[in-house]
């Protein structure tokens, strides 16, 4: 009960401060629509000096897409209003399958012993413990690295200048946890908004160039040194895994993806007949990170002194 309590008040802290960010934003909405009309004029200027197309031609082929970003059409209001709900909906399921997960835990690993035959007992008891090892580390990683990224790019876009700063530092923090795309969402928010709030262009690029800094760091420093190697996944079944979970769970699948891989990955380098399957679905040992490679053998140093105390 305790643990579901704390995870609902995060979220509901994280809702809280997202919403006040987005109805401060909905209040500057008509300017918001004017900064990007006259920044999409002189970028067709632009385009019309360098490049000889007309403005009447570049109106003409963007007019779809940007009178659907900007104008508050009927169906795409009723699409967020679902898309909304739906995520609701899943939080509320979320913290009650958590609640009975938790409850239930003994019950579920008793199971779990009954459905195998004896002597698997052991493989199955070192698949549980490893999952639960594993998924832990890689969620407490993940909320560390999340919160490490959002205040990052906080601090950055206040120090640039940046209208919602905290509002686009907390999405890209949340949608750094997709692997690939997420970041990719974040800059086209984060530049869309820059865009949108501020009469010099130029900021709108040094946001990307923050974002795309910022990955870097992330990828290559950050995710190695807090989320470890644990999950070591290859960039294709990641790219594959993201895009299933999208089609299959919308959103949450998207988040999921990578843990549901993990666990798989796990299973099938326990039982025989299904350990090529897992090499398939891991990473090259010698392409991980250096870093990564020295945490990995600091960890086995670690549970070996931990057996031998025992």
């Amino acid at each position: 009960m305790v643990a579901v309590i704390l995870l609902l008040c995060f979220v509901g802290l994280l809702i809280y401060v997202i919403g006040t960010q987005l109805a401060d934003l909905y209040k500057e909405w008509p300017q918001f629509q004017e900064q990007i009309k006259n920044t999409l004029w002189e970028f067709r200027g632009w385009v019309q000096d360098n490049f000889h197309i007309s403005r009447g031609k570049q109106l003409r082929a963007a007019d779809a897409a940007t009178s659907k970003v900007l104008s508050p059409d009927t169906a795409a209001v009723g699409a967020t209003v679902l898309s909304v709900s739906s995520i609701l909906l899943f939080l509320v399921f979320t913290f009650i399958y958590t609640f009975f997960f938790l409850l239930y835990r003994r019950l579920i690993l008793k199971f779990l012993e009954s459905v195998f035959l004896k002597e698997n007992k052991l493989t199955v008891y070192k698949i549980i413990e490893q999952v639960q090892f594993i998924i832990r580390k890689y969620i407490i990683g993940l909320l560390i690295e999340m919160a490490i990224v959002a205040i990052g790019v906080s601090t950055a876009f206040t120090f640039m200048g940046v209208r919602y700063a905290i509002l686009l530092g907390i999405l890209t923090g949340l949608f750094n946890v997709i692997p690939y795309v997420g970041i990719f969402v974040a800059l086209c928010i984060s530049a869309t908004v820059a865009l949108g709030t501020s009469p010099d262009s130029t900021q709108a690029i040094w946001v990307i160039v923050t974002l795309v800094v910022t990955h870097l760091i992330d990828s290559n420093v950050l995710l190695p040194l807090v989320v470890g190697s644990k999950v070591r996944i290859n960039a294709l079944v990641t790219v594959i895994g993201v895009v299933a979970g999208e089609m299959i769970w919308g959103i949450p699948g998207m988040f999921l993806s990578i843990p549901c891989i993990a666990v798989i990955k796990i299973i099938f380098d326990h039982v025989d007949g299904l350990q090529p399957w897992g090499i398939i679905l891991g990473d090259e040992e010698r392409k991980q990170n250096k870093l990564a490679t020295r945490l990995m053998v600091k960890d086995k140093k670690i549970a070996k002194d931990i057996g031998s105390a025992r």
